[in-house]
């Protein structure tokens, strides 16, 4: 990779940033693409992010950036445009910077999610699910896993307002979909899904009680690194179908190199 005065740049905002594999992925398909252009993690707190996102509209050869955990939600707000389906999870993980410095907000960890899923041969249509988090990356997946046609949804979450308020969304969009935030034990479900960052760091609790998961059921994480998280570990140990993180990002990165304008 040459980097010179025409060299386009783009990132990745997070925090903690070490877990991310999106420069390593994207990088490659822009140099396949013949684009002049490369990718770098950005560490950002998220007491900075407002003022670091402002500053991306000044840099004139900056094209974008993919956002994660913990700035998913927050970041929606400081864009001029959103998506409807960032609009409707309250949340995005790509951002487009126009010319003129407009930044435009979309969601695709949903629709990446749910492609992973059934790329491996898991089809959630018809599947009792129970998705740990209500924030960004929760609600595109809980979102996309309601248009795949789930029979039912159960949302757990520290923070009840935030899954009762994700729940009223989701009825509200899918009024036959019975959604509740009292989940109960684990093993009433088809699918558990973590999609809560606990698991990135060594020593996180459990996103759920895993003594209670048994062999007939599938557990998908959206972690990435460590490539098996401890509830990864624990599910196996008690005979599920483990479906790591991976996938999803696989599943959207031609999504993603598309929509921030990555092409010659």
């Amino acid at each position: 990779m040459n980097i010179t005065g025409t060299t386009r740049v783009w990132g990745i905002l997070a925090d903690p940033i070490h877990h991310v594999k999106t420069p390593q992925a994207l990088n490659p398909i822009m140099a396949a693409r013949g684009v002049d252009g490369v990718m770098v993690p950005m560490h950002v707190g998220a007491d900075e992010l407002a003022a670091v996102v402002g500053a991306m509209r000044h840099v004139r050869n900056f094209g974008g950036f993919i956002v994660t955990v913990p700035h998913k939600t927050a970041v929606v707000a400081l864009c001029d445009e959103a998506s409807e389906t960032a609009r409707r999870v309250g949340a995005a993980n790509c951002v487009r910077r126009k010319q003129d410095g407009r930044l435009v907000a979309d969601m695709l960890d949903g629709k990446g999610f749910v492609a992973g899923l059934e790329r491996e041969g898991i089809d959630p249509k018809g599947m009792g699910v129970l998705l740990a988090g209500a924030g960004g990356a929760a609600n595109a997946i809980a979102f996309a896993l309601a248009e795949a046609g789930v029979k039912q949804l159960a949302i757990a979450n520290r923070t009840k307002a935030k899954s009762d308020d994700l729940a009223a969304r989701l009825s509200k969009a899918f009024p036959a979909l019975p959604v509740t935030t009292e989940p109960g034990g684990v093993g009433g479900y088809d699918l558990v899904v973590n999609a809560t960052s606990l698991g990135l760091r060594e020593g996180d609790p459990l996103p759920v009680d895993a003594a209670g998961l048994t062999s007939r059921q599938t557990v998908a994480e959206v972690i990435m690194q460590p490539a098996e998280t401890a509830l990864m570990a624990a599910a196996r140990a008690r005979g599920c179908r483990v479906h790591p993180g991976r996938p999803m990002l696989e599943c959207q990165l031609d999504l993603m190199a598309d929509f921030l304008g990555m092409h010659t």
